[in-house]
């Protein structure tokens, strides 16, 4: 383990820092993010790296940097104990562990606890409870928060399927302590059920270790709305608004905002109450989200509790104003919620994009390559999350998110209109990317009009595909063309790093 230390932030501290030190226990743009927020508070930032990723944007940002081994950078990031003994042997007081990795795993909580250090985040046990889907689903229900009709495991397959198949069709056969995506079928008929059952236990086993799998009533066409909660660990809770995440493929996001599109008063104030009631009765600590599926009758059902700082939490901290990474340090040091529920108020609306390396005109598969040139819109309602680099190796071992660009409007027409030409002007040369894609989504008329479901982007998938070449795809091409790919040849494989990864997580 090294320690590599460099010059503190000469920023003034706007008020007495909750920490002294804090340790992030990731990489990539979300490390990035977490700096940012601690050198605005005057707390001194310890990054993690393996030894490929000693060139790292967030090792360079960050005021000490520290060498963790591994066979793997994921590996090396995955190895609570590794961590928890770099931030002891620097002296941290807390360690943030953003999204990803080990963000909600309860064993890393736990351990940081007993090292006698501040886990930026719930308790281990909340985190238990909420990361079990089943173990989540019965709390929920016990308190009064609507649950979809299901079936739950019974160890035999064959009662499993007949009383799944009692309760109609169609179903959703889930993986109990998995999510995104993975584990996931949709059953629509008794002769596709125990099969459907038996590749979805195999498929949760495969990346989760848990074989238990659980059926429920499959909603049509519903919106995924989730709600950002932040809880003081004393049953106080408040909730920050709403998300619509409904624009996904094949159960990832791609497209979040704040607030959802189209949705009625009454709805909101209800969905959000629900989540406020879950956040209290589990005595909620730190931020959280608790997400819901929405039917077209009005009917909304509980889903699941994410118990960390989502990928998308930008757009809510753009309508209320509030920093969640910074409320996040101030709850985790016993100073409360920042504010009271009548003080957070929604003002405008946010777009979020996740900026993925694929092709979407080859079936979204994974690309790779080298950046060799990155330009970003600039404006005073525009964020560019990223951890980006000229000449950075993009490879297909990670995940493909590179980075997020985050817009603000007065209103959704605005925010809508300029991601789209904040997009277009975006220019991310060397590796083909989603970019053009996110913006014929924004720019169709069902969107434009809130029409949304999570089967959006297969329903209109004919529409979305590709045409000839925009304006913008030309001007990039030849930007590409004047700049020459061959000077950035040394540069790009100068640079040791991978693709900045976290590592599997739920969205």
């Amino acid at each position: 383990m090294t320690r590599h230390v460099v010059a503190p932030s000469a920023e003034t501290p706007l008020a007495p820092a909750p920490f002294r030190k804090v340790l992030i226990a990731n990489r990539g743009e979300i490390a990035c993010r977490v700096i940012r927020t601690l050198r605005e508070m005057g707390i001194a930032s310890v990054a993690i790296h393996h030894r490929v990723e000693s060139g790292a944007r967030h090792v360079r940002t960050a005021d000490e940097a520290i060498e963790i081994a591994g066979d793997t950078p994921v590996a090396a990031h995955l190895d609570g104990n590794q961590i928890v003994a770099a931030a002891l042997s620097c002296g941290a007081d807390a360690i943030h562990p953003g999204y990803g990795f080990l963000s909600e795993n309860a064993g890393f909580a736990e351990a940081i606890a007993k090292a006698g250090l501040t886990f930026v985040g719930p308790d281990a046990e909340t985190i238990g409870l909420m990361g079990d889907k089943i173990s989540a689903r019965n709390f929920a229900q016990a308190h009064g928060v609507p649950v979809a009709p299901s079936v739950m495991p019974t160890g035999d397959i064959e009662a499993f399927v007949d009383q799944a198949a009692a309760i109609g069709f169609p179903l959703l056969i889930k993986a109990a302590a998995g999510g995104g995506g993975k584990g996931m079928n949709i059953v629509r008929s008794a002769s596709e059920l125990k099969e459907a059952a038996r590749i979805a236990a195999s498929e949760a086993k495969r990346y989760f270790g848990d074989s238990r799998v659980y059926a429920e009533t499959y909603v049509e066409r519903p919106r995924h709305i989730e709600v950002q909660v932040l809880g003081d660990g004393q049953g106080n809770a408040i909730h920050l608004f709403e998300r619509e995440c409904s624009v996904q493929r094949r159960f990832q996001k791609i497209i979040e905002e704040a607030p959802a599109a189209s949705l009625p008063p009454e709805m909101r104030d209800e969905i959000c109450a629900a989540a406020v009631k879950l956040a209290a009765a589990a005595r909620y600590k730190n931020a959280g989200t608790v997400e819901f599926i929405l039917g077209a009758d009005g009917r909304f059902f509980f889903l699941e509790m994410n118990t960390r700082l989502q990928v998308e939490h930008p757009v809510t901290e753009m309508i209320t104003g509030l920093d969640l990474v910074r409320a996040q340090l101030e709850i985790a040091a016993g100073r409360g919620l920042p504010a009271t529920q009548e003080q957070v108020v929604i003002a405008g609306h946010a777009i979020e994009c996740r900026i993925c390396a694929e092709d979407p005109g080859r079936d979204f598969m994974p690309e790779t390559g080298a950046i060799q040139y990155l330009g970003v819109p600039e404006a005073p309602f525009i964020r560019f999350e990223n951890a980006l680099q000229n000449g950075q190796k993009i490879t297909a071992d990670f995940d493909p998110m590179l980075a997020k660009l985050v817009v603000y409007g007065g209103d959704r027409n605005e925010a809508i209109d300029r991601s789209v030409a904040a997009l277009h002007e975006l220019a991310l040369l060397g590796v083909t990317t989603n970019t053009d894609y996110l913006a014929r989504v924004l720019d169709h008329f069902a969107f434009r009009s809130g029409s949304l479901h999570t089967g959006f982007v297969a329903e209109h998938a004919s529409a979305l595909a590709a045409g000839e070449l925009d304006t913008a795809t030309l001007d990039n091409a030849l930007i590409a063309a004047a700049l020459g790919f061959r000077e950035f040849h040394d540069m790009a494989f100068d640079v040791p790093e991978p693709h900045a990864t976290i590592g599997y997580w739920r969205n």
